[in-house]
């Protein structure tokens, strides 16, 4: 695709959202809320609307320089805000807009790899998907800029599977009258693969787990099956219920016909809300799964305390309400709610254990994932284990974890 084309498709989509509703007044509460979420905004004391997660991106492939440059120009931006204490909120799609400005690095990416050939090409595109996939972030339901940005950030993705060595396949698996659709990375088709099902959080698409596969599943000869959470991404047309493991479990049922994977040599990994899911499938499908990581996942303690989910960004609460289809959102009933996501509250956690080694992972701190939900997952898994990971040293904590987690997979899929 030429610089033109890429230049008149992102003219083209995002021409008619010049003013389109800037994201953080997307979600609209009950006028009784507003004290407590000014109380919020107050308490939280931060300076942006989105929670930024420089570490991830930066593992994810974004490169940590390029990052700043573009957190500066929106924080440098001389144009009108929604809220003034928020730099992330300038209103109308110009620059110091959020998905502007990570829009423009992702289209620097992209006329890069026009100068580049194969896994270089590629790389580059993968870098740009993830552009405008972050500049989607946090792909609130009725966002159009952050629509616009998932056609790019798919385009982009699409573009760098035909251009890079591996083997890349779109599964499509029929649910509820509507179709799934994953990507599966190979390193190989001669013969079948152990394979590793990955799901991110509520806030970031399957594309963007790339490195994942390129850096530690690929050299291992461990293919990646990558799907979106309910409510997300290519998965937005199935709400986010407690029952958050159905479409990976329409995934696992369909393994068996895929010629290219050994579906008995199935390994799950699933990062926040992802790893709720595939934690919660490990229970139900013990049978079918040789071994589950879950990093930073919210299991218990956050969906069973009002008061704590109260405590959380209001970019977090708009997430959720987006992810649950609310029109209008009440702040109290909407922390009740979460409780039924809780795998305790469920009775998955408590009346029998697993079978499945389940390694569940988190950094120290992480009010989202405290080390009791892990406690209590490794409690009710047969050999599995809970770790801390010191957030002193937070960027080789991450990649320890990883680490540690392809370790995990690695000795239980190979066995």
């Amino acid at each position: 695709m030429s610089d033109t084309d890429n230049k008149n498709l992102s003219e083209t989509l995002f021409v008619k959202h010049k003013q389109a509703k800037e994201t953080s007044e997307l979600t609209r509460y009950m006028p009784t809320n507003r004290v407590l979420l000014d109380e919020m905004r107050e308490k939280n004391n931060s300076s942006w609307y989105r929670n930024l997660h420089r570490l991830q991106w930066s593992w994810q492939g974004i490169d940590p320089i390029e990052m700043e440059e573009v957190l500066a120009r929106i924080a440098g931006s001389p144009h009108s805000r929604t809220h003034d204490q928020w730099l992330d909120t300038v209103m109308g799609y110009r620059s110091g807009n959020w998905a502007y400005e990570w829009t423009k690095l992702g289209m620097l990416h992209q006329k890069r790899a026009n100068d580049l050939a194969g896994d270089r090409a590629a790389d580059e595109l993968f870098n740009a998907s993830l552009c405008f996939s972050i500049a989607g972030y946090p792909h609130l339901k009725n966002d159009n800029l952050a629509v616009q940005a998932h056609t790019l950030a798919a385009k982009a993705y699409q573009e760098a599977t035909e251009k890079s060595s591996y083997i890349t396949k779109k599964i499509e698996v029929p649910y509820k009258g509507k179709k799934i659709l994953a990507h599966l990375h190979l390193t190989a088709t001669d013969k079948p693969q152990p394979v590793v099902m990955v799901s991110a959080g509520l806030d970031s698409l399957q594309t963007d787990m790339w490195r994942l596969f390129r850096d530690y599943l690929a050299p291992k000869g461990i293919a990646m099956l990558t799907v979106d959470m309910p409510s997300i991404g290519h998965s937005n047309h199935w709400p986010l219920t407690e029952d958050t493991s159905c479409l990976h479990k329409a995934i696992l049922d369909h393994l068996p016909s895929l010629p290219w994977v050994d579906h008995y040599r199935v390994g799950l990994i699933g990062f926040r809300f992802g790893g709720n899911a595939l934690v919660r499938l490990s229970f139900m499908e013990q049978t079918k799964i040789k071994a589950c990581v879950a990093l930073g996942a919210p299991i218990h303690d956050i969906l069973s305390s009002p008061d704590k989910l109260k405590q959380m960004s209001k970019m977090y609460l708009d997430l959720l309400a987006t992810r649950l289809g609310k029109d209008v959102v009440d702040i109290g009933s909407l922390s009740a709610q979460m409780r039924a996501w809780s795998l305790k509250a469920q009775g998955i956690l408590g009346s029998r254990k697993t079978r499945v080694p389940i390694l569940a992972l988190s950094l120290e701190g992480d009010p989202v994932s405290p080390h009791s939900d892990n406690q209590l997952v490794a409690l009710f898994s047969d050999y599995g284990r809970a770790k801390k990971i010191s957030s002193k040293t937070i960027t080789q904590g991450y990649e320890q974890a990883l680490d540690l987690a392809i370790k995990w997979l690695e000795d239980e899929l190979m066995r």
